[in-house]
């Protein structure tokens, strides 16, 4: 069978396997409501199997295991191989099965098993510490200090849609001459409250949704723009879709969102969106990139131990608070994530995926770097299937 049938078929059941989770009317929709694969643009390109039951697929995916056994290079023949265990293993859980904490880290989303380097978190607050030195917050613990930074750099409410405003127009801009050409492509800003997330990509919409119960800079707006908007979420979809119908790449790079194996790297490429485009500015901007990088990891470590050693929510409110240096709106929304059986282990994809996007990226000249782009965004990824970059 050839890789375009493989990544056809693979499309055509995956898609297939969301419309069928969100089909249950039994009240037990692991995914409330988002389904699989959340932001989806491949309905006129790919005919989804329709399917009644659980065993029927994954019998075929397991048809499509067999098909890898053909000639496929071994960057496409890694992250199929990948993609298609972890919706075997997503099949499991809507299917009833109660696979562990840990198979769904490794298995589903494809980061690594448990803490992240206590060395690598001690380094971050050292960097941390040296940062807010510098620019005079020097009283209190360094919790006090990532606080007393946070609150003097917030933006005010009514200040708020006129920051947006700018920032957007230029984050589109470097996207646009950096990425991808977006054309008249918008999303509006939504502010809600009570929400377990910073921000929320609604493609379909065309709105991304900001938690106004964070304290939020420019630097840390910045970063949620290029997350989930320009050069992230919203562009990624955008410029697959756009390899797909050109027929520079195959079908299964309409599944770049998927609650699945892919998710890891599209997370990974949010985080390094500022990067991508080039927007780090001031020493603002680098303290909130050593932030985002710090909770990353301490997230991945504290949902690992909350979660697969049996840590007490306490002790890990303390960890995500003291360690993590975290507001108390996010140290909330982690908690109540993590113990999600389906969304809790992508806490790990933030961390894993940022850092090997961030690895390949570093070693890309800038005469390859149309290339590694033309990777990244036009194809499906695992993070095994992305390291195994090389230029063109």
């Amino acid at each position: 069978m050839k890789l375009s049938k493989i990544s056809y078929d693979l499309t055509a059941v995956t898609i297939g396997i969301h419309l069928l989770e969100r089909q249950r009317n039994d009240g037990n929709s692991l995914l409330d409501g988002e389904g699989l694969v959340p932001i989806y643009t491949g309905k006129d390109l790919v005919t989804p199997r329709c399917y009644d039951d659980w065993d029927t697929a994954k019998q075929d995916l397991r048809q499509l295991q067999a098909a890898l056994e053909v000639n496929i290079p071994d960057d496409r023949r890694t992250f199929l191989q990948g993609m298609i265990e972890s919706l075997i293993l997503a099949v499991r859980l809507f299917s009833g099965g109660s696979p562990t904490y840990e198979q769904k880290v490794v298995g589903l989303v494809g980061a690594g098993r448990g803490h992240e380097d206590a060395g690598l978190i001690a380094g971050s607050r050292d960097r941390i510490d040296q940062l807010l030195a510098r620019m005079g917050f020097t009283r209190g613990t360094l919790a006090d200090r990532v606080r007393s930074w946070e609150e003097h750099r917030s933006i005010d409410d009514a200040k708020l849609p006129d920051v947006l405003d700018e920032l957007m127009a230029e984050a589109k801009r470097r996207t646009d001459e950096m990425i991808f050409d977006t054309g008249d492509f918008k999303m509006a800003i939504r502010p809600v409250r009570d929400v377990p997330f910073p921000a929320k990509c609604d493609f379909d919409a065309r709105r991304m949704d900001l938690n106004v119960d964070l304290l939020l800079s420019r630097s840390a707006l910045k970063h949620l723009i290029c997350h989930n908007i320009y050069p992230g979420h919203a562009t990624h979809v955008l410029y697959a879709h756009a390899e797909v119908t050109s027929g520079r790449s195959t079908s299964d790079a309409l599944l770049v969102s998927a609650n699945a194996l892919t998710g890891c790297v599209q997370e990974g490429i949010g985080d390094q969106g500022i990067y991508l485009v080039e927007w780090l500015e001031d020493e603002d901007d680098l303290l909130a990139a050593e932030l985002r990088g710090l909770r990353a990891a301490c997230q991945t470590s504290a949902t690992w131990a909350y979660m697969a050693e049996g840590q007490s929510a306490e002790q890990t409110v303390k960890y995500l608070r003291d360690t993590a240096l975290g507001q108390d709106a996010w140290v909330r929304g982690c908690l109540r994530t993590a113990a999600h059986p389906f969304k809790g282990p992508f806490a790990a994809s933030f961390w894993s995926g940022s850092e090997v996007v961030r690895r390949v990226r570093e070693h890309v000249s800038d005469a390859n770097r149309p290339d590694f782009i033309r990777y990244l965004y036009g194809r499906s990824h695992s993070p095994k299937s992305l390291a195994m970059y090389k230029p063109a």
